[in-house]
This record gives structure tokens, sequence and C-alpha cells, in this order.
């Protein structure tokens, strides 16, 4: 049969329209249900609906913990240790930071205190003395702020598990570790949905021409089930297969995640120093996490020469100063993390560590650099399919009640 012949007997059916509408169909539900994956991979983030199970919730949210363990484990936990971290972040400079913003609330700071503990004493001391009193306070927080960062940096290993650290941060902010898998894949996402219309036109094609063979009354959305699925299979292979690059002819195939290492490190390296490892959430799990009363024994032996004014001790006598330097103790704590948590002084600190963590992730082998990315597709993965042949089912049964009727 020649194509003139064939032409002229396929215009001549009834259904001709509805046939060649088949790899159009195709392609636009191939989008959509692609589309529709990515978007239910991250959002909602907390379960919409009515649980247990007419609702949803994102598959990285829903499973963040483990996600998080995960990330740690095959990849940001191979990249260097607490002490490393805080080493490049520089104690010195933290402890300069901290002794310059503390300077500046001094009066209040000892206000504050002492109304605590003696507030008639304080109220009914002359001015004069309290002048004194500041002055003293204010010109030992530089030397005690470096002592105390210095004692810290030594027993950093003991007071912070970076690795439980991490997977924390992660887990109570869910929108924090979706932004992570997001930022990292968001040009393979983009990339996916892309080009799924075109593999489901493709795939739309060979649909129509077994269609048109094969006129099997459940056939039409049996192939597109079968193809849907085999869609989602193929759009999630290209991403992380295979694995180390392979030469065929004149191109180099590897799956396009990994083909970007060198790029997706500097945007990840960032992220990760300004939203996870930073000076300000290092600095509230050493006092507030699990090694907090280790953290204060180091601050009660650093705070001495803060409160040794004559004129306090005096007027306090022994057993009011020694209550005052109790006290102090957690009110270090409280002064230091505003000013560790400062934005810009995390992201200036942020910066020395961000170059040693890309240059590190660079040298990741892909096996451990898909795991940055991979846990997102690989966890619940079947889902995809599914959704790839459910919608396929429903659009191919849909088009034959109203195209082959």
């Amino acid at each position: 049969m020649g194509i003139a012949s064939f032409w002229i007997e396929l215009t001549a059916r009834d259904d001709v329209w509805a046939l060649l509408s088949i790899p159009l169909v195709a392609a636009v539900v191939t989008w959509v249900h692609v589309w529709m994956a990515m978007q239910l991979l991250f959002w909602p983030l907390e379960f919409m609906g009515k649980a247990p199970w007419w609702g949803w919730q994102g598959i990285v949210p829903r499973k963040a913990r483990k996600m998080a363990t995960v990330v740690v484990d095959n990849s940001l936990g191979k990249l260097g240790s607490v002490n490393e971290f805080f080493t490049e972040m520089g104690p010195r400079q933290i402890a300069i930071h901290a002794a310059h913003a503390i300077s500046a609330r001094a009066e209040d700071f000892t206000d504050d205190l002492m109304n605590e503990q003696s507030p008639v004493l304080w109220s009914n001391l002359p001015i004069m003395i309290k002048r004194r009193v500041y002055a003293h306070v204010r010109q030992q927080i530089p030397s005690v702020m470096d002592a105390l960062l210095m004692r810290l940096h030594q027993h950093i290993d003991e007071l912070v598990d970076i690795d439980a650290l991490i997977v924390k941060l992660l887990t109570q902010d869910k929108a924090l570790l979706v932004r992570m898998f997001k930022d990292v894949g968001q040009t393979e996402i983009r990339f996916v949905i892309r080009i799924s219309f075109w593999i489901g036109l493709f795939f739309g094609l060979i649909q129509m021409v077994l269609w048109y063979f094969v006129p099997w009354r459940h056939g039409l959305p049996l192939y597109a089930a079968a193809l849907g699925l085999l869609t989602n299979w193929i759009a999630l292979n290209l991403i992380f297969r295979p694995l180390n690059p392979v030469k065929i002819g004149p191109w180099v195939l590897q799956g396009l995640f990994l083909k970007r290492q060198a790029l997706v490190v500097d945007r990840y390296a960032h992220l990760v120093t300004t939203e996870v490892i930073t000076v300000g959430n290092i600095t509230r799990e050493i006092f507030s996490g699990g090694q907090a009363e280790r953290a204060q024994a180091l601050i009660r032996q650093s705070i001495g020469p803060l409160v040794e004014s004559m004129v306090i001790r005096i007027a306090m006598g022994p057993f009011g100063y020694a209550q005052l330097q109790r006290a102090m103790v957690p009110k270090i704590a409280q002064w230091l993390i505003p000013p560790l948590s400062e934005r810009a002084f995390n992201d200036e600190r942020g910066r020395v560590l961000e170059s040693i963590l890309a240059r590190r992730m660079k040298a990741l082998a892909p096996t451990d650099f898909q795991a940055l990315l991979r846990p997102a597709f690989q966890e619940d993965e079947w889902i995809f399919l599914v959704l790839g042949a459910l919608t396929g089912l429903l659009a191919g049964g849909v088009q034959m009640l109203v195209g082959f009727h």
C-alpha cells in the first residue's frame, strides 16, 4: 500500500481526528502528570485532608527525618567534623563580634542581672559606683569572650554532634529541607517536566500505531497506562542514570544531575553554610543542646574576671556574690545567642567555610553526590510510576469513550 492510498484510507475513517489526536493527548497528559508528580514530591509541607488515607503530604516533608538522615550519612556527614567547621569560621573573630555586641549593651545587661539578683542594693548604689561597675564589665568583656570561645572551640566535638544537629534542623524546618532538594535539583526538575511533553508525544505516536493496527476495545486505555508508567520511569532515570559517564561514539551519556556536579555544589555549599552549618545554629546547640550543662561549666570557668569587682564583692557579701556568679552563667548564653545569630554575621562567616565545602563536594564520588537529590525521588518512587499509569489509563479511557464510541 502506497503512502497516498494509505492517507486516503486513513482520512476516510470516521474516527480519523480522534486517531490523529492520540499523540497530542498523550503529550499533554504526560506533561500534566509529570508536573503533578514533581509538585507532589515537595508539597504540601503538612498533611492536608482527612487522616489517615484521604489526603496528601509531600514525600520529602512527610519523611523529613529519613530524608535528612540519608543526606547526612551519604554526603554532608563525609565533608568534615564540627571542629574543622568551627576552626574555619574563626573562633577569635566570633569572640570579637560577640564582645563588640555585648559591650554595646553592657549597662543594660549589668542592670538586668543586678536588678534580678539584688534589686534593693543596686537601686541604692550611687551612680558613680554603678559607672565604675559598668566600666569594669566593659573592660573585661573582650578577654572573657576570647577565653570562652577558645574553651568552646577546644571542646566543640564534645558539645556538638554535627550530624545530629543537621538532621534536627532539617527535620524541624521542612521548608528548608524542601528548599535544599529543590534548589539542588531545580534544573533537572524543569528539564524533566519540559521533556516529558516530547516523550509523551513519541509514545503517543506508538500508541496511535498500535491502536490503528490492533483496535482492541480496551487497548487504548491499556496502551496509555503502560506508556504513562514507562514515561515516568524514563524521566526519573534521565536524572541519575548512567551513574558514570558512558561514551557512545561522539556522545557521552551520564545522568543529568551527575553531569552538573561542579555547578550544583556551589549553590548547595552556599545554602548549607548560610542556613544549616552556621555560627548561630552551632551556638544554639552548644547552649541548649544535650551538652548544655557541659557548656555552662565552661562559661563558669571563663567569667571570673567579668564579675570580679571589689565594689560588688564587698556590697553583696560572699553568699550573694556566689549567687551572682551562678546567675551569670545562663545569662551569658542568652546574651551570646542574638549577636551570633545575626544574618549578616552568619553569612560573612559562612563564606569562609563555603569554598572549603564546595571543593570537598566536587571531589565526592558520583554514588555519594547523587545522595544530595536521589532520596527525594527514590523514596516512594512507585507512587510516580503508578501516577503515570493511572493518569494514562484515565486519559485513554476518556479518549476511547469520546473519540472512538
